[in-house]
């Protein structure tokens, strides 16, 4: 039995989005293009392969059950095809799609970006919100060329990697009335805070460390982002308990002075994780080589200053 081929891309698209417009923008196609290819496939496997309903497509059970199949051949198919394709860092115009969490578009991406215009300045960063979880990266179909940040329950299909792990410090304003070089856990609790909700599920880290060492925090105000907080620091006696990297940036500002915290916080791991499908791509296996070398001297430059 023959199939055609370029229908395979159209069913992994349709079973990662549900949605045939949403699918239709993905590949480049128009919608009615787009309902033609699954028209054409219903009619190859005999069979529905997705019901439509109020808020999206079911795949019905045969969908379901060659969706792996598929996935994996087409995935096999690109790893023999970027395996075979010479890479040239300073001669590439590609295009990458990269999900920092906040923590590391603020820490990471600036040092990333600027070895990449000594190295390859032909090759382009876009950054997507990190998002909730990494099906809305983009990370498990591969729409994004990978995640920074950490990795909560990952998928089969994605490979994980640790680039480092860091600690945390606080900042409070430079002539704060209460606080001198050092503060006790009386202090900090003492203190109102402002507090960073980064999405998804490492909302919980600060609150579960602060637990477990039996620290407690009344939140004063909660932001978005990591570049909201010296405005905020800097013209109220609150306090910020934030990571090392991000207190070392914030220590330059003459408005701030950052301590080290009343007990040890402990540490949190930041990773990168990629699509299987990238796994050989030369390109892209050079550019998490070049993250983990910028991730590298981040800590050796961290840890040949000031540890508060």
């Amino acid at each position: 039995m023959k199939y055609d081929l370029n229908l395979l891309p159209v069913f992994v698209t349709l079973m990662e989005e549900r949605n045939v417009t949403r699918a239709a923008e993905r590949l480049g196609m128009t919608q009615p293009a787009l309902s033609n290819a699954l028209a054409r496939l219903r009619d190859t496997l005999k069979d529905p392969l997705f019901i439509r309903e109020r808020y999206g497509m079911k795949p019905t059970q045969m969908a379901e059950e060659l969706a792996p199949a598929i996935s994996t051949a087409l995935a096999g198919i690109d790893d023999v095809i970027r395996g075979q394709q010479e890479f040239d860092p300073a001669s590439t115009t590609r295009l990458f799609t990269i999900a920092p969490n906040s923590y590391v578009e603020f820490v990471l991406m600036p040092a990333v970006v600027a070895r990449l215009r000594e190295r390859a300045d032909g090759i382009k960063l876009r950054l997507t919100p990190f998002g909730n979880d990494l099906v809305e990266t983009g990370a498990m179909s591969g729409a994004t060329d990978m995640v920074i940040g950490r990795m909560v329950d990952p998928p089969d299909n994605l490979v994980v990697q640790h680039l480092m792990d860091d600690g945390l410090a606080c900042v409070v304003r430079r002539d704060h009335p209460d606080v001198q070089d050092s503060f006790s856990t009386e202090q900090y609790e003492r203190l109102k805070h402002v507090n960073v909700l980064p999405p998804g599920r490492m909302r919980a880290g600060l609150f579960q460390a602060l637990g477990q060492r039996g620290l407690k925090r009344e939140v004063a105000v909660s932001v978005t982002h990591f570049l909201a907080v010296p405005e905020m620091i800097s013209v109220t006696d609150y306090c910020a308990t934030l990571p090392r990297l991000i207190c070392r940036r914030l220590a330059e500002d003459p408005r701030l002075k950052v301590l080290s915290a009343p007990v040890d916080l402990g540490t949190f791991p930041v990773e990168m994780a990629w699509h299987v499908r990238y796994r050989h791509d030369p390109a892209h296996r050079w550019l998490r080589a070049l993250i983990v070398e910028v991730a590298k001297d981040l800590l050796e430059e961290k840890n040949n200053t000031n540890p508060r």
